[in-house]
């Protein structure tokens, strides 16, 4: 699998959209990252998976995945190897992130009273240089 395959099949999946965080590319849904392309030149797509998630990928296939380096590999962070997955074990891990993203937006709707819900919904105002009438 290639970084185009990633991108792919991570846009694949409903809502999901691409943007960019510190200048790697990543793949939201809601808003929220589920995967990126941050280590792509390493070879390596990222995927947003809880612990132990991570831990049932990397001991099933220690050869395609790995916990990303540091805290954020402790937070589930993990590293898939391109070139060594499949079509398919690309695509159940990044249906696995997204899913795991949808249902935490989902969860965190459910707590976010119905009158802050309705102030979210509403659309804003870009922010930008204010404009000021010049005094002659």
């Amino acid at each position: 699998m290639t970084i185009y395959d990633f991108r792919r099949i991570a846009l694949s999946f409903e809502g999901a959209e691409e943007s960019s965080h510190m200048g790697a590319a990543d793949f939201r849904v809601g808003g929220r990252i589920f995967a990126t392309l941050a280590s792509a030149k390493q070879g390596y797509g990222n995927l947003m998976l809880t612990s132990e998630q991570q831990a049932v990928f990397v001991e099933e296939l220690p050869d395609i995945f790995l916990p990303v380096h540091g805290g954020w590999g402790r937070g589930g962070a993990t590293h898939i190897r391109l070139s060594a997955a499949t079509e398919d074990v690309l695509t159940g891990a990044l249906q696995t992130a997204w899913k795991l993203r949808v249902d935490k937006n989902a969860k965190s709707r459910a707590k976010t009273s119905p009158r802050a819900q309705e102030e979210l919904a509403k659309p804003r105002r870009k922010t930008g240089a204010k404009t000021r009438s010049k005094k002659h």
